[in-house]
């Protein structure tokens, strides 16, 4: 387990992206909330008890959305640039096995990075709202800083990084077979197969069922990990019971497409895993 740990520590070394995205994205949030204009905050109506739980779930949502953007250009590259550079040679001398190397890639991907991220909007969180309340001299402070909301953040954010790793398996386990496969240029064929895929289905079968189940896999998410409307709206107030509400805990992992497709991540992380082992530098 301990070289697991200096793996992934080498990840932090050697890609600084990780931690220098979201803490730009930081830098900058707050010095719009330092020397930003005040006019249109102060068009909020101040008493409302929503405007912390809009503030905190944008915030989220903007580091999320970078989050994973950035997980999927890591899994894309991490493999090819170690055979590109020729970096693959050393550590092949090492007494690292090839599943060690992939393995500690994919926890990167699916768990140091969105914990990063995660950390990143916390703090960011905090220090927005007590810059925003000490310029505004208002109500507004109080509404920025929702504590409750605040505390459900810290489940959400878990859970989404727990159930986003099992449904995007499979996506990050193909983006780890182009990564150990192609020679150049990962990012256009992790498209390419699978567009070619899909015409051919489409014109010599007149089916497309390739793409309902690729669209589903990347759209389906928050259908398959939250409650809709039906079930109550998130209130800020109830601490105890509303984020599990909105957090469909049970459906998710009791719905056979979670599995099914974290079978198939995982089938497709072991054909890197033998990428990895048969291919050398480029």
């Amino acid at each position: 387990m301990n070289h697991y740990v200096w793996l992934i520590r080498r990840e932090f070394w050697e890609r600084r992206a990780i931690w220098v995205i979201p803490a730009t994205i930081s830098a900058a949030l707050i010095l719009v909330a330092l020397f930003g204009r005040m006019q249109i905050i102060n068009d909020v109506p101040l008493e409302s008890p929503y405007v912390g739980k809009v503030y905190l779930g944008l915030t989220g949502a903007l580091f999320i959305t970078i989050m994973m953007l950035y997980s999927t250009l890591y899994l894309l590259d991490c493999l090819y640039d170690d055979r590109r550079d020729r970096s693959v040679l050393f550590w092949k001398s090492l007494p690292i096995s090839d599943t060690d190397t992939v393995l500690s890639k994919l926890l990167v991907a699916l768990f140091a990075i969105p914990l990063v991220s995660f950390v990143a909007a916390d703090i960011t969180s905090l220090i927005v709202a007590f810059i925003v309340s000490v310029r505004a001299r208002s109500m507004i402070g109080g509404a920025l800083w929702e504590g409750g909301a605040w505390l459900q953040i810290q489940g959400l954010w878990m859970y989404v990084i727990v159930t986003a790793a099992v449904w995007y398996l499979p996506v990050a386990g193909w983006c780890l077979i182009v990564s150990a496969w192609v020679k150049r240029a990962p990012m256009l064929w992790s498209i390419l197969p699978l567009l070619v895929a899909h015409l051919i289905e489409r014109f010599f079968i007149g089916t497309h069922y390739l793409a309902g189940v690729v669209g589903g896999r990347i759209d389906g998410y928050a259908a398959a990990a939250f409650n809709g409307g039906s079930r109550g709206s998130w209130n800020a107030n109830d601490v105890a019971t509303t984020a599990w509400q909105f957090m469909d805990i049970s459906g998710f992992f009791t719905n056979p497409a979670t599995w099914i497709g974290a079978a198939v991540g995982a089938a497709m992380v072991a054909a890197a895993i033998q990428i990895r082992m048969r291919r050398a530098e480029i």
